[in-house]
């Protein structure tokens, strides 16, 4: 059984865009949709040149049954545009090693322009973890989050006072 353990938060600066030598973190362009289900998530995704089908089950805690497949990359792009929710989600994904573990630092584009988030997976619910100052505001917890959710309530839709 595969479980998806993760913990979510906002960004609070950019200080997370270079690595320990001072480069520029490079980014993945993602492209990924929601098909509807009643209690899975089924999303298809499109990692850069590689595609995914990922099947999730509810969410306990922080953590969640999860299961994840390649597909055909042509595959994938007919299910983005004939079978998933609309909007899709646009990001940049860039991979940060931080001590033990790598944040995966999403820089949201499109419908959910604005929202930027960092997670990171963990081995149980209770692993230690430091955490780096370019964090702020915890949202683990919060559905609004969850990349499900912003395709039917995209960010720019959100009241930003």
């Amino acid at each position: 059984m595969a479980v998806e353990i993760e913990r979510k938060f906002l960004l609070k600066n950019d200080d997370w865009k270079k690595d320990k030598q001072g480069n520029l973190i490079e980014g993945v362009a993602f492209r990924q949709g929601y098909i509807p289900t009643h209690e899975s998530t089924v999303r298809v995704r499109i990692e850069g040149t590689r595609a995914k089908l990922t099947i999730k089950g509810k969410t306990v805690g922080m953590s969640r049954l999860e299961y994840e497949y390649e597909i055909p990359f042509e595959d994938a792009n007919e299910m983005l545009d004939a079978l998933c929710q609309k909007p899709l989600i646009e990001k940049t994904r860039y991979f940060k090693k931080a001590d033990e573990v790598t944040w995966e630092i999403d820089i949201f584009e499109g419908d959910n322009a604005g929202l930027r988030v960092a997670e990171v997976e963990l081995l149980s619910e209770d692993q230690q973890v430091d955490y780096p100052d370019w964090l702020g505001e915890e949202v683990t917890g919060d559905a609004k989050y969850y990349n499900s959710n912003l395709v039917a309530y995209p960010f720019t839709q959100w009241d930003q006072s």
